[in-house]
């Protein structure tokens, strides 16, 4: 009784969830993103707006702009260079502490290289989240951004 009940529900249930966390982790290894530059956006804003979006009320905000495209349009506050070689670029007031920070897409190195301090650019990227803090200002997190203009 006991070898039919292990060979008629066991041993398929086991099957079933060993081929189903198989095609689990096959799909999750062979993901792409999408590069972000065919995207559309799903929102434009300005960089010192949608700081005040997210000073205001960070919970509808981050609900609001989550995992969704954004085309940020601001003055570059700063251009900064990791020593991975990987470039972020800070948008926002000058009068402010707060910015939106930009980690760049690899493929844009080229198109960092000559964006200086105090110019006027639009960003698009993928909103990550928000970081707060009373000294040190707030900042927006934008990932795997390109350029989409400059003035």
């Amino acid at each position: 009784m006991k070898r039919k009940i292990i060979t008629l529900y066991i041993i398929p249930a086991l099957l079933v969830a060993t081929g189903g966390t198989i095609w689990y982790v096959t799909r999750e290894y062979k993901r792409v993103h999408k590069e972000t530059a065919f995207l559309e956006p799903d929102y434009i804003l300005t960089a010192p707006g949608i700081i005040k979006e997210f000073e205001a009320d960070k919970e509808s905000s981050g609900k609001k702009y989550w995992d969704k495209v954004i085309l940020v349009e601001g003055m570059v506050k700063e251009v900064i260079r990791d020593e991975g070689g990987h470039y972020s670029i800070s948008l926002g007031d000058t009068s402010s502490v707060s910015a939106v920070r930009c980690s760049m897409d690899s493929t844009q190195d080229m198109a960092v290289n000559p964006v200086k301090q105090g110019g006027y650019i639009s960003v698009k990227g993928i909103c990550a989240g928000f970081n707060s803090d009373e000294l040190l200002g707030s900042d927006v997190i934008l990932v795997r951004c390109i350029i989409e203009g400059k003035q």
